[in-house]
């Protein structure tokens, strides 16, 4: 393991998973040695992390001076390591009780610090005390489980902080949210330093007033993750945290609790690698955190593209590079597809939902929208729903609203890593072979003027299908390129003089 010096010369040891820009994780405990953290459900490979040991505990040094466990005295350790790497500035992520040391870096080096991204963050350092009342309401949360009978008598026990060795069996399944991710306290065992632990929160490692007044001054960006069933901190308590910062994103990963990249590391990963991103940015949007991507002016007069099935905001980029020029353009990932959230559950009427909210969260009613496949099918939904929401339409291959001759059969999901949640497909399937009559009923009261792209012959979808829908919507034109389904990418040129001869500059 490579080894730095601090500045009393204890040795600190750190661990380099993955590759890229560095991430700097602090592990919890408190005092707690850095190898449970893993690879933070694979987010090593998006990004390089830097695993500390904490001075006295995996294998950094016992330090000499047994003072110097406090927290406060801890911030130099990271400083050291920030120095060390040759960093002008650092992403700092920290899980649980280092979230305090993490906010004390932030409030004595904020010019250091180039974001902040804070797990199940423990609250204590800006004076908010996770209760009893907290983690038996947090338990009530797993009343149905078998096991929560026998532990709901030592709610206590499952408190961030103690001593893996200290969490009782029955007290156990509360700090994980999957019953498959519970092995991990075995894991634990021996990586926290008790002795350290109660140098580490005396008396005057802590002042909680000038701690949170300093953070209301630090303007890089930060990230709240809270676990839905976590009982330190729960949600409620993770998002006063979030509050103090400025700049401060809060989001809370269902079904998950004090460990979320192991209740589930996709979800985990991707909420992590969005707030990362610093071309991703993220809204809550009818209960689902959507990403997205922004470019040219604010002020200009917005664009949304919107992408199909199985695909991501991504697939606008050469695009929405072009029309950036005289608009605001943006381009969102779906609910199940990129980096926004993977809930399960896929339908057309959720995909307009997510359209719907998306426009709402970022006040753009009035905007162009430009649909691929199902994109443009969530988007004909939507006009037809919420007439004078959309200013122009464009519907790139929509997909007709009557029923696939031939319908399709089951689909195998294929053995690879997806970018997107398989359910989409066999929900979406179902719903191609059997649209709701009503689709096809509602599309002419879209009021938008409306420009229907097709693919030509190489398309996947029935070209006379297509110029069907433009004629029964008023103000509908229908267009063909000849470029098969992916008309924006596989004829990009073509494809930005329709818009242009539709009137988007």
């Amino acid at each position: 393991m490579p080894i730095l010096h601090a500045y009393d010369g204890t040795e600190l040891a750190y661990r380099l998973l993955g590759e890229g820009v560095p991430l700097i994780c602090l592990p919890g405990g408190p005092m707690g040695a850095g190898g449970y953290l893993g690879d933070l459900g694979g987010l090593s490979a998006r990004r390089q992390l830097v695993v500390l040991d904490l001075r006295g505990t995996g294998e950094s040094a016992v330090p000499d001076d047994p003072s110097t466990y406090r927290r406060d005295r801890l911030v130099d350790d990271v400083e050291a390591l920030r120095e060390h790497l040759g960093q002008e500035r650092v992403d700092l992520l920290a899980h649980s009780a280092s979230a305090g040391l993490a906010a004390l870096y932030a409030a004595r080096h904020p010019q250091r610090l180039r974001s902040l991204v804070l797990i199940a963050p423990g609250t204590r350092a800006v004076g908010t005390e996770v209760t009893g009342q907290d983690r038996r309401g947090a338990g009530e949360l797993r009343r149905d489980e078998p096991r929560y009978a026998a532990g709901r008598g030592a709610p206590e026990a499952t408190r961030p902080g103690r001593d893996a060795g200290e969490v009782t069996s029955a007290a156990e399944p509360f700090t994980h949210g999957r019953r498959d991710a519970r092995a991990h306290a075995a894991t634990t065992s021996g990586q926290t330093d008790s002795g350290a632990a109660r140098v580490h929160c005396r008396d005057g490692a802590f002042d909680p007033t000038a701690t949170a007044a300093a953070l209301r001054d630090v303007t890089a960006p930060v990230l709240v993750l809270a676990g839905e069933y976590d009982g330190g901190p729960t949600p409620d308590r993770a998002a006063e945290l979030a509050a103090l910062f400025p700049n401060a994103e809060f989001a809370v990963q269902r079904g998950a609790a004090h460990y979320p990249w192991l209740d589930d590391p996709g979800a985990f990963v991707r909420t992590v690698e969005a707030f990362l991103d610093p071309d991703v940015l993220s809204v809550q949007a009818g209960g689902i955190r959507l990403a997205h991507r922004a470019w040219g002016d604010p002020s200009a007069p917005p664009v949304v593209l919107v992408h199909g099935r199985c695909g991501d905001s991504r697939t606008w980029t050469r695009i929405a590079g072009h029309l950036a020029d005289a608009h605001r353009v943006y381009a969102f990932d779906f609910r199940g597809h990129g980096l926004s959230d993977w809930p399960g559950r896929y339908s057309f009427e959720l995909f307009r939902d997510d359209l719907h909210a998306f426009l709402e969260a970022r006040n753009l009613a009035g905007a162009t929208v430009v649909g691929h496949s199902m994109g443009a099918a969530a988007a004909c939904l939507l006009a037809e729903r919420e007439p004078g929401l959309i200013g122009r339409l464009v519907l790139e291959e929509p997909p007709p609203p009557f029923p696939l001759d031939p319908p399709r059969g089951p689909a195998e999901r294929p053995d690879e890593e997806l970018d997107f949640d398989w359910p989409v497909v066999p929900s979406t399937d179902t719903q191609l072979n059997e649209p709701d009559p009503e689709w096809w009923g509602r599309i002419g009261s879209i009021t938008a003027p409306t420009l229907v792209i097709g693919g030509g012959p190489a398309g996947r979808i029935a070209q006379r299908g297509l110029a069907r829908m433009a004629e029964r919507i008023p103000r509908g034109r229908f267009v063909t390129i000849d470029a098969g389904h992916l008309v924006h990418t596989g004829r990009p040129d073509e494809f930005l003089a329709e818009l242009r001869a539709f009137g988007l500059a």
